[in-house]
């Protein structure tokens, strides 16, 4: 087994801390910020009142309990509040296909995994693209607290770096088995992620969202290799039950192998290019390695588990069976998992990264926001604020051009 790599508790070697210290005053403000959300619109009230009081519009992308009329209301009784509010229809998919990251065999890894979060945010790139924008900030439909000042570092840092993050330490941001690990005593950090993420649309490498699980990771994967990723502030996540159901783990668990195998090569090839760390990360042996260490990661944390269980209070007792079952799932699931099906993602990856590339450079810039949305097949939305004449469109645009062509 190979001892260069290791399933370590933390990244954090790879950002760059910027949340003390001096504000860098940006030559720019944020053009937007983007929430893709699935959760009713009360959910919403602490992003939408951040919004108004930075003078920052919102893009709101709407599905499943998001419902477009109640957000809508929701903005135009908040003052100051500007939105444009987009529904996302059940089974969405984007003008151009990214066909490799999308294969039916990474589909059934991933447990049959139902999420639109990648479409969303890949939507939010693409949409500001069109608009011409310069940068945005995506936030998720459960983070809150958000301070003034973190927002004003991230805008600053996105003059100088791609990419910019926030960490949200309560209700940490983790895996299940990660959380698992936390619940038995053992180190385990938060890494930042896409729930708070500032992006620089002028990037050349600006990178997509894979439809897997921790497809942030793999967003700005190029930049934390580079220890290059900075991280401004922290955020509360709305609380939830890891281990309510199993299927929650059985879902994250080739994502979650694949993303800390490759943070792993991270991690252990400090100076050595995108390429060569790339290069680590396609060969079978080295998934073959990183499967049994991290096999062996969780069957320590079910070892502990089973004693923690022998001490465990009434209500605790049930929380570390569920955490148990949930381990199980997960330790089925990877030990289902081969290397070369960890080989092949990481290459497709990286085809998937060139076609979407070749998109953003062509001419995808519009005027309008109606233009925009008929490009990219939304047919339902509206922009709203305080005090404003909502403009809606409800009908059927014919899709334009295919983005992916060129």
């Amino acid at each position: 087994m190979s001892r260069q790599f290791n399933h370590g508790p933390s990244h954090a070697s790879l950002l760059r801390d910027e949340q003390a210290g001096r504000v860098p005053r940006s030559r720019t403000r944020l053009d937007a910020i983007v929430v893709p959300t699935a959760r009713p619109a009360s959910g919403l009230q602490d992003i939408i009142t951040l919004s108004a009081s930075l003078s920052i519009p919102l893009v709101i992308l709407c599905s499943q309990q998001a419902q477009l009329a109640q957000v809508a209301q929701r903005v135009e009784k908040t003052f100051g509040a500007r939105a444009l509010v987009v529904e996302v229809p059940e089974n969405y998919s984007l003008p151009f296909d990214l066909p490799g990251t999308s294969g039916a065999e990474f589909k059934q890894a991933s447990a049959s995994r139902s999420s639109d979060l990648s479409v969303k945010r890949n939507l939010g790139l693409l949409l500001a693209l069109m608009r011409g924008w310069s940068k945005i900030m995506f936030v998720d439909d459960d983070i809150s607290r958000i301070a003034h000042p973190a927002v004003a570092r991230m805008t600053g840092q996105l003059d100088r770096h791609p990419v910019a993050s926030m960490i949200s330490r309560y209700f940490p941001d983790n895996s299940v088995v990660c959380h698992a690990r936390r619940l038995v005593g053992f180190k385990q950090d938060v890494f930042v992620s896409g729930a708070t993420l500032g992006v620089n649309l002028r990037d050349p490498r600006l990178s997509f969202f894979a439809d897997i699980y921790n497809e942030d990771w793999f967003f700005f994967a190029r930049h934390a290799a580079a220890r290059s990723l900075p991280k401004v502030g922290e955020v509360q996540q709305a609380e939830y039950l890891p281990f309510a159901d199993p299927t929650r783990a059985d879902e994250q668990e080739f994502g979650d192998l694949l993303a800390e195998g490759l943070y792993a090569i991270f991690d252990s090839m400090p100076g050595s290019t995108f390429e060569e760390q790339l290069a680590a990360a396609t060969r079978p042996r080295y998934w073959t390695d990183f499967t049994e260490i991290r096999r062996a990661m969780i069957d320590e944390t079910l070892g502990a588990l089973l004693r923690e269980q022998l001490s465990a209070s009434p209500a605790g007792y049930l929380d570390v069976l569920d955490a148990q079952r949930s381990l199980q799932t997960a330790e089925k699931r990877a030990a289902s998992i081969s290397a070369d099906l960890c080989v092949e993602f990481i290459n497709r990856w990286q085809e998937d990264e060139i076609r979407w590339q070749r998109t953003l450079r062509s001419d995808i810039h519009v005027h309008s926001e109606p233009d925009a949305l008929a490009e990219l097949g939304l047919p339902t939305w509206t922009s709203c604020g305080f005090g404003t004449k909502p403009r809606r469109r409800r009908r059927r645009f014919r899709l334009g051009r295919d983005l992916g062509a060129g």
